[in-house]
C-alpha cells in the first residue's frame, strides 16, 4: 500500500451516495439511452466475474465501481484495499449478478475504475518524485479536468496521495489574469474579491511577476500563483516574495510534468499544482471476466492467468 493516508476507508467516506448514485445512473443512461439488445444474448442466469488488472498502477475507484454494479443488483467483494500497488495479472475483485447486468454495467464500471486508478497512479508518481527530491510541500492537482468526471478524478489525487486543491468555483476564491483584466488591475481585483468571499474562503492571485506577486500581496492575498515560470526565475521570484510577506503562500504551476518537477521543488514554494495529473494521466488496464454460473465448479487461479496470457 501506498502510505499516504491511514485508511482509505476515510477517502471514501467523503463521496455522498446519493451523489455516486447519480453519477452510476448518468453513466449508465449515456452507454444504454434504449435497448440493450445484448442482453437477449446474455440472459439472466446468476454468473460470477472476476476482474483482473493488467497494468501496474494504483488502485482507486472502487466506490465508482460499487456504485455502477449496486444500480444494477449485483454484489462486488473485494480483494485488494484502495490504494494497493497493483502487479500485473493481479485477482482484484469478484462480481456476482444476473449475466445481462454483468455486461450491462461492465464497461461503464471498468471505465470508471480505470480512469481514476490512472489518475491516482501518477499522483502517487508525482508525490514520490517530490519527496525524492526532498521536497515536502503540496503536490496538487488543477481544476483541468474531464467534465461529468471531476469527482473520481478529484478522488483519484486523494488516493495517489496528492491535493485535490479547489473542487470548483466555489472551493477557493482564485484571481486570474483576466480577472485582473476585467477589473482594471491586481489591487482592484483582490479588493473585489474580498469583498465576495468575505473571511469564508482563502484568496489566491495569479501573477506573472514579481512586482505583480508583490502587489497581490500587499493587497492581502493569502496564495499567491507564480504562473509559467521558469525554475530560473521562479525560485528567486519566490524567495523576495517570502523575504517581504513570509506569511503568504506560493503555488508553482504552468508547464510542470512528472520530468522536470523535481527543477520546481524549492524552499519557497509551498505548492506544485499540476494539470497533468487529470488531463495526461494514463488509465490502469482492467478486464472483467465472466467465469461460470453461480454454483458451478469455478476454473483455478492457474488457468485463468494463463487465459489471460493468450
Amino acid at each position: 500500500l501506498y502510505p499516504f493516508f491511514s485508511s482509505f476507508l476515510d477517502l471514501a467516506r467523503l463521496l455522498p451516495p446519493g451523489t455516486l448514485e447519480a453519477l452510476a445512473d448518468s453513466w449508465l443512461r449515456e452507454d444504454c439511452p434504449g435497448f440493450d439488445y445484448g442482453a437477449q444474448v446474455a440472459g439472466a442466469a446468476p454468473f460470477q466475474a472476476e476482474l483482473w488488472a493488467k497494468s501496474p498502477g494504483v488502485l482507486a475507484g472502487r466506490p465508482f465501481f460499487d456504485a455502477v454494479f449496486s444500480r444494477l443488483d449485483c454484489q462486488v467483494t473485494w480483494f485488494l484495499h484502495e490504494g494497493s500497488h497493483l502487479v500485473p495479472v493481479a485477482r482484484v475483485a469478484e462480481v456476482r449478478g444476473p449475466a445481462h447486468r454483468l455486461l450491462l454495467g461492465e464497461r461503464v464500471a471498468l471505465n470508471a475504475l480505470a480512469r481514476c486508478s490512472g489518475v491516482a497512479s501518477a499522483a502517487a508518481a508525482a508525490v514520490e518524485t517530490a519527496r525524492a527530491a526532498g521536497w515536502k510541500g503540496h503536490v496538487a492537482g488543477t481544476r483541468k479536468t474531464t467534465p461529468g468526471f471531476r469527482l473520481a478524478e478529484k478522488y483519484g489525487l486523494l488516493v495517489g496521495g496528492a491535493a485535490a486543491h479547489r473542487y470548483d468555483l466555489g472551493g477557493l476564491v482564485m484571481v486570474k489574469d483576466n480577472h485582473i483584466t476585467a477589473a482594471g488591475g491586481v489591487e482592484k481585483a483582490v479588493q473585489r474579491a474580498h469583498k465576495a468571499g468575505d473571511f469564508a474562503l482563502k484568496l489566491e492571485v495569479e501573477c506573472s511577476s514579481l512586482q505583480e506577486a508583490l502587489k497581490a500581496a500587499q493587497a492581502g492575498a493569502d496564495l499567491v500563483m507564480l504562473d509559467n515560470f521558469s525554475p530560473e526565475i521562479l525560485h528567486p521570484t519566490a524567495a523576495a516574495l517570502k523575504a517581504k510577506f513570509p506569511g503568504v503562500g506560493v503555488e508553482a504551476s504552468g508547464g510542470i510534468t512528472l520530468q522536470n518537477l523535481p527543477q520546481f521543488c524549492g524552499p519557497h514554494i509551498d505548492v506544485i499544482s499540476l494539470g497533468a495529473l487529470t488531463q495526461a494521466a494514463s488509465v490502469v488496464d482492467f478486464s472483467l471476466k465472466l467465469l461460470a454460473k453461480c454454483g458451478s465448479q469455478k476454473p483455478s487461479d492457474i488457468d485463468l492467468l494463463e487465459k489471460e496470457k493468450m
